[in-house]
């Protein structure tokens, strides 16, 4: 068993005070017998987090900074037809989302707390949707948050990770890629479309923020690699840290603690393979239960606090 936490961490100081009042008995338990082995490194600033880099590289894509097709393996989750043999073809996930303007810098809402409907999505979809067919791109609809497109300067586009930019300025992750300057065109095009659209206008009279925007992520040509069948990611902790909703990200760890962790416990104590990776905005640690003599021989058998760990993600 490998359990994958993404989101076990944060840099903010609201979230150092979080983990300071986490009390996570059965994560001491399994820091106590399991030995920190492979570390993925990086830094706030990459395109993609480290939880995705983990999962890319278990698939067998890189580079670790992208382009990585994540949007083509959601596609085909969504039912779509993704053909991996279809030469200079990328993929790339719409996310559509609300642009907060502030006084100093433009952010992006999670599309979790839009409430989009699949009715409002679907009116939405169709009026963007010549927009790129003018452009030579091509739009599929997934879901009412997930839109995808399919152009060949998506094989090779990088593009920022829709959890990095979350909450943050938009700025930082537009990038300077040649072809990033048409994504720029076609989200200023969608914002002027948007910006009086009915569906919009019919949201606010509700108190919900409008749709102005979306945002790229995921892009890359499809591409094969199946996650080895005994992973087990657990995505819980994401929407309570991009909210930075600091108490519900408590829950979560609680609820963790208590089930796929001690279930993780579980498998080490019968002496059963068993890893543990723990990712936060920077950094991913694996953690893994060796040989007892192994262990002691290399590492020796110094205790891990669960504090410390997080924080260094």
């Amino acid at each position: 068993m490998h359990l994958l936490l993404p989101h076990a961490g944060a840099l903010s100081p609201a979230a150092a005070q979080a983990v300071a009042t986490l009390s996570l008995p059965t994560l001491e338990r399994l820091l106590a017998r399991l030995t920190a082995t492979e570390r993925d490194s990086g830094d706030e600033l990459a395109l993609a987090m480290p939880h995705e880099r983990v999962l890319a590289a278990a698939r067998g894509w890189g580079p670790a900074d992208g382009p990585l097709p994540f949007a083509a393996e959601a596609a085909r989750a969504d039912g779509l037809a993704v053909d991996a043999s279809a030469p200079g073809t990328g993929w790339g996930l719409l996310s559509p989302s609300h642009w907060h303007l502030g006084t100093e810098q433009v952010s992006l809402t999670d599309p979790a707390q839009l409430q989009l409907g699949q009715a409002d999505s679907r009116a939405l979809f169709d009026a963007v949707q010549p927009l790129f067919n003018d452009d030579g791109w091509a739009l599929h609809w997934g879901a009412a948050s997930r839109w995808y497109a399919t152009h060949a300067s998506l094989a090779t586009l990088p593009t920022a990770s829709l959890d990095r930019v979350v909450g943050r300025n938009v700025d930082l992750w537009l990038n300077s890629h040649p072809d990033a300057r048409r994504v720029r065109r076609l989200q200023a095009e969608v914002q002027m479309l948007l910006h009086t659209h009915p569906v919009n206008e019919a949201r606010e009279a509700q108190g919900l923020l409008p749709v102005n925007s979306f945002w790229l992520s995921g892009t890359g040509a499809p591409a094969g690699g199946a996650l080895p069948a005994h992973w087990q990611v657990d995505d819980s902790l994401r929407n309570p840290l991009l909210a930075e909703d600091w108490a519900s990200w408590a829950e979560a760890w609680q609820a963790l603690d208590a089930g796929p962790l001690a279930a993780l416990l579980a498998a080490v104590q019968r002496g059963e393979p068993a890893m543990l990776t723990l990712c936060g905005e920077r950094h991913a640690q694996r953690f893994e239960a060796l040989p007892r003599p192994l262990l002691k021989r290399w590492f020796g058998a110094g205790r891990l606090a669960a504090a410390s760990v997080l924080d260094a993600l």
